[in-house]
C-alpha cells in the first residue's frame, strides 16, 4: 500500500476579493515550502468564497475535483452591459430598468435550468491559438467563441431591490456565471452585470469548512496538517 504523508490532500480556503487563484497557489506553496500545490477551478480576482487547494499527490487528484459541480451566490446590477459582463469591465452601454420584482426574475431565471449551450465571454481565460482570450479582448479583438455544453441544475433570485438582484445558482463545472447575469440582463432588454460573485459550494466541500486565506498564513505547519483533507479521503469523494 503506498504511503502518503500528512501533506498529500487538500485545503478548503475561503478566497478574498483580490488575489487571483494562481496567487493563492504560490502563496501556500512559498509559505509552507511544499513542491507541489494546485487549485481545483479558478476564482476570478473579485470573486471570493470556496477554493480546493490540493498538495502533494493531492495534485494527482485536480482534474477529478475540478469537475465538481457548483454552487454560486452573487449579485448583479441592472441596467449597465459591460465587455467582460462583470464589473471589472468597460461600460458599453445603460438603458432604464423596467419594473421588476422577485417573482418575475425567478420566471426568466426559470428559463435557464437545464442543458443549455453558453458562450464565454470575451474576457475570459480561454485559449485561441495558444493566446488567452482576455488578452485579445484587452487589443479590442474580438474572435468567434465555440459555445460550451452546461448545464443549470436551480437559479433562483433571494432579493431584488432596484438595481441590484441577489441569486443563488447550482450547475456544472465550466459555467460563467457572468454570462447568466449579461444574458438575463439582455432578455430582460436593460442589460446587466456581475457585481458580486461567491462560491459556496464545491461538489462535497462547503465554504462553511473553509479557512479564510489570511488565517492559512498564520498557521504551523502543524497546524496546516490537521487541516488537511487525506488524499484517500480526496480519492473516495
Amino acid at each position: 500500500m503506498q504511503d502518503f504523508s500528512a501533506l498529500d490532500g487538500a485545503i478548503l480556503i475561503d478566497k478574498p476579493a483580490g488575489p487571483t487563484s494562481h496567487d493563492v497557489v504560490d502563496l501556500i506553496r512559498r509559505e509552507f515550502r511544499i513542491k507541489k500545490v494546485g487549485h481545483c477551478g479558478t476564482l476570478d480576482p473579485n470573486a471570493t468564497g470556496l477554493l480546493v487547494i490540493v498538495l502533494g499527490r493531492g495534485t494527482k487528484l485536480s482534474e477529478k475535483l475540478m469537475g465538481d459541480d457548483k454552487v454560486y451566490e452573487g449579485t448583479m446590477k441592472f441596467g449597465e452591459t459591460t465587455n467582460s459582463y462583470d464589473s471589472d469591465g468597460e461600460i458599453l452601454e445603460t438603458k432604464p430598468v423596467p419594473p421588476l420584482t422577485v417573482a418575475e426574475l425567478n420566471t426568466l431565471a426559470e428559463t435557464y435550468v437545464g442543458d443549455q449551450m453558453q458562450m464565454p465571454p470575451m474576457v475570459s481565460a480561454i485559449k485561441m491559438n495558444g493566446v488567452p482570450l482576455y488578452k485579445l479582448a484587452r487589443k479590442g479583438i474580438e474572435v468567434e467563441r465555440e459555445p460550451r455544453l452546461i448545464h443549470i441544475y436551480t437559479y433562483r433570485f433571494t432579493d431584488y431591490a432596484a438595481p441590484f438582484g441577489r441569486f443563488r445558482v447550482a450547475c456544472t463545472k465550466g459555467t460563467y456565471v457572468r454570462s447568466l447575469a449579461h444574458d438575463l440582463g439582455q432578455k430582460i432588454g436593460c442589460g446587466a452585470h456581475l457585481t458580486e460573485l461567491r462560491r459556496a459550494v464545491s461538489g462535497k466541500f462547503d465554504v462553511a469548512d473553509a479557512i479564510p486565506l489570511e488565517d492559512v498564513v498564520k498557521l504551523s505547519q502543524a497546524e496546516l496538517e490537521q487541516r488537511v483533507i487525506p488524499f484517500l479521503t480526496l480519492s473516495a469523494a
